[in-house]
């Protein structure tokens, strides 16, 4: 069990605070934002803090932070924050739900994995990762940091992500691709071959032809 501080005030640090409270042994202590973005005291009957000045408050040494942000800009954004918790002295958690299959125990920090998701065996997910609810995650896959996927992604075996992607909701991938950096994979997306750094990739319906790695 941790004394947990979460980043943010969103609808994602709420939701965080639910899983941690209802599905996790950990104590939620009180929320972070920085100073331009605080408005007000406490959020879900807790403290805020700005981010500045969090270590003041809630020593290193004594808490640990979760950082559960969405995929904007390309997930550069979490991850700013990521690190910059880590040059704090911070250690982050991971949240897992009990109600997701998995079958890996190769997952880094900072990873929101929430419930209904099917993570195979051989599987590895590196740190500051989001799965949303729902998705399938193919054997042997190799998820790498600062990712983000929706819901009901089916991501086949033996595929590799690469940084940075993000996933929209009923995406489809092909086993054994590579996805690279930073690629945009749209709802409803069929993958069929390896991707471009920094393609996007929307369905064929709209003007795309994913079978040829159109970004």
């Amino acid at each position: 069990m941790a004394k947990v501080i979460i980043f943010g005030v969103s609808d994602l640090a709420e939701l965080a605070h639910y899983y941690l409270c209802h599905d996790s042994d950990h104590e939620v202590a009180g929320f972070t934002v920085t100073q331009d973005y605080l408005q007000a005291e406490n959020f879900c009957g807790l403290p805020v803090t700005p981010f500045e000045k969090i270590e003041e408050r809630f020593a290193p040494d004594e808490y640990v932070m979760f950082i559960p942000m969405t995929g904007v800009n390309q997930n550069k954004t979490r991850e700013h924050f990521y690190h910059a918790a880590k040059n704090k002295g911070y250690r982050l958690i991971s949240y897992i739900s009990s109600k997701a299959t998995v079958l890996t125990g190769r997952i880094g920090d900072n990873c929101f994995i929430l419930e209904d998701n099917t993570i195979q065996p051989f599987v590895t997910i590196g740190n500051n990762v989001v799965i949303w609810s729902g998705n399938h995650i193919g054997h042997h896959s190799i998820i790498k940091d600062h990712v983000f996927f929706t819901s009901h992604v089916v991501l086949s075996g033996h595929c590799t992500v690469e940084p940075y992607c993000f996933f929209g909701v009923n995406a489809t991938i092909r086993d054994g691709l590579t996805i690279a950096e930073g690629s945009f994979v749209a709802m409803a997306t069929t993958l069929a071959k390896n991707t471009e750094k920094n393609g996007k990739y929307l369905p064929r319906e709209r003007g795309v032809n994913n079978n040829v790695g159109g970004g």
